[in-house]
């Protein structure tokens, strides 16, 4: 059951100075609060033996005055110390887990689901920050606290009288146990059940469009209706073993009053003890009543702690593919691009996407990759990316080894415009600064014009500052296009990608983008994969992917003089535009 503390040990040992704070003030003022029902003990025995003078009552009040001011300042610092510790460590997991989100590679996302990964990064923390907060609250109750106070009933009233008061607490102890092992396992299955109901969610809103298209909101509506009825009935099982607590604590606690009542009695009526002694003892059995539902309390945040903080190391736990090396090397500029023997395949897949690739790029050229969907087109740049581990052969970058120069330069130097573009729910302004966070409006207008984009800005109704929503919904396929492209550009990277990043513009606008590129990248690499053949027809090195291996290869001239594939997909597509040209 403590497994947790032990678990976030790092985080105690960093700010023992505030928990050690927190726990002897909170001991403190538990301290204090044992001195009011000895007073009350006090004053009744001297109103029953007419020994109560005014002077005495005025003192005993003053007392307690004084003692009510020193108890609410010591609980503030106490509860804004202990409590201010947990949010400081849910906010170091939450930094933790987005870093670690950060510097993961696809094969990270392929196995945990974002509903899921969203469960352990929202609910989990917070029943983490409640173990480290609550948690320790409840422990240093239920133990130091209920210590404390049967000290002070048996020490200064009767041990007889204590020990037949707490006669239920053993049953308790069993009880509790078998009690939070089952919340460990329900409160597990509970929170798996809301990540995939949070899956279910994010597919169904961003498929939203699509779903109507095919007249499916019934059926998303029934299976998140289904998801929903889980989760329920997951939590339903939580909460049936959470609703036990209570009534078997009052059963006990009562069982308790009832002993100390009884026998109590009998003590003062046999003269063991005076009448302030039981009303003194009794208060203190009603205090004990918190340390017992502590202990009920302590159990089941403890396991629900334990089950989140599990799950959140499971996460965190998951090491990443590609890593730098201990000593990266330093280039300082781009002067070659070498892929000598590459082989890759996919995690879980045994068929070869690269097979015996080799390829070498010089600076300033243009290379053109086409070929069959699947061909391997986008596998060439991920792999140029490091975004996978298990290449076999070599890639190198100026003669040094790409896995030789840390991910940080290797991106750095690269500007990657994907097939599916992610637009972020920002303005249009936030979404190309994110290629250069200094940019300013004139450098901004002057890479939409680069990639066509000047005649739609006018068109939206803020500009610059259009929201373009999750995911770039207000924008078009092809003004997504173009605006990934635009942050591209103003980043101005030694390595430019487009990977089929010009599908959804017509064939007009693609041309004077290409245009625009030719002119501006003269002394700079760039790659170039498109099913639209025209997109590379001014590349300095065309090359044809089948299966991964390169079946063509050399300059358009060279490739329709070869008769191959290039030539018969060329012609074919100049026959859809109606533009058959002679070569």
């Amino acid at each position: 059951m403590f497994q947790v503390f032990k678990k976030l040990d790092w985080f105690f040992k960093h700010y023992w100075k505030r928990y050690t704070f927190a726990i002897i003030a909170l001991i403190t003022a538990s301290g204090i609060g044992l001195i009011p029902p000895k007073l009350v003990g006090f004053t009744i025995d001297h109103i029953q033996f007419n020994s109560l003078t005014s002077l005495l009552l005025t003192a005993i009040i003053l007392g307690y005055l004084a003692l009510i001011i020193v108890h609410y300042t010591i609980s503030f610092l106490w509860d804004y110390t202990l409590f201010g510790g947990a949010v400081i460590l849910e906010k170091w997991v939450r930094s933790n887990l987005m870093d670690h989100f950060m510097r993961m590679t696809p094969t990270f996302y392929g196995k945990y689901r974002t509903g899921d990964l969203m469960a352990r990064s929202t609910n989990d923390l917070k029943a983490i920050n409640l173990t480290a907060g609550y948690g320790v609250l409840t422990l240093v109750d239920s133990s130091i606290f209920m210590l404390m106070i049967i000290i002070m009933m048996g020490f200064t009233i009767s041990w007889q009288l204590t020990i037949a008061a707490l006669i239920p607490l053993p049953i308790m102890a069993v009880v509790m146990n078998k009690y939070g092992a089952a919340i460990h396992s329900r409160f597990t299955e509970a929170q798996a059940a809301f990540g995939e109901m949070n899956n279910e969610v994010l597919e169904s809103i961003r498929g939203v469009r699509v779903i109507r298209a095919f007249v499916q909101e019934k059926q998303d509506a029934d299976r998140f209706s289904s998801m929903t009825e889980n989760v329920y009935i997951k939590n339903i099982e939580v909460a049936k073993i959470d609703a036990l607590f209570e009534p078997t604590m009052k059963i006990l606690v009562g069982l308790s009053y009832a002993i100390g009542l009884g026998y109590g009695a009998f003590l003062v009526f046999e003269n063991v003890m005076t009448l302030g002694d039981l009303v003194t003892f009794n208060v203190y059995l009603g205090m004990l009543i918190w340390p017992m539902f502590a202990v009920g309390e302590l159990i089941n945040i403890l396991q629900r702690g334990n089950a989140s903080l599990d799950r959140v190391n499971d996460t965190l736990d998951y090491a990443a593919d590609v890593k730098d090396t201990k000593n990266p090397q330093v280039i300082q500029n781009v002067d070659t691009i070498k892929f000598s023997q590459v082989c890759f395949s996919y995690p879980d897949t045994e068929m070869k996407q690269l097979d015996d690739f080799s390829l070498v790029v010089k600076k300033g050229q243009t290379i053109g990759v086409v070929g069959k969907t699947g061909a391997g087109k986008s596998t060439l740049f991920k792999l140029l990316l490091r975004q996978y581990a298990g290449v076999t052969g070599q890639i190198q970058i100026s003669d040094v080894s790409l896995s030789d120069i840390s991910l940080e330069q290797i991106r750095s130097w690269i500007g990657y415009v994907p097939q599916d573009q992610i637009m972020f729910s920002k303005t249009i302004r936030e979404n190309i600064q994110f290629g250069k966070s200094d940019a300013t409006d004139e450098e901004i207008y002057r890479v939409m014009e680069l990639a066509h984009f000047l005649d739609d800005i006018k068109q939206l109704p803020k500009g610059l500052d259009t929201q373009v929503g999750e995911t770039g919904i207000t924008l078009s396929g092809g003004q997504k296009q173009r605006v990934a492209l635009a942050r591209a550009f103003i980043k101005d990277p030694e390595i430019l990608i487009l990977d089929d990043s010009m599908s959804a513009v017509d064939g007009k606008t693609e041309a004077r983008i290409i245009d625009h590129l030719r002119a501006e990248r003269k002394n700079k690499t760039t790659f170039i994969a498109s099913h639209r053949l025209s997109a590379v027809t001014h590349a300095d090195h065309i090359i044809v992917l089948e299966n991964g291996k390169i079946i063509e290869e050399g300059t358009h001239e060279t490739l329709i003089s070869l008769g191959g594939w290039y030539k018969e997909q060329y012609y074919a597509q100049q026959l859809e535009d109606g533009e058959v040209k002679s070569e």
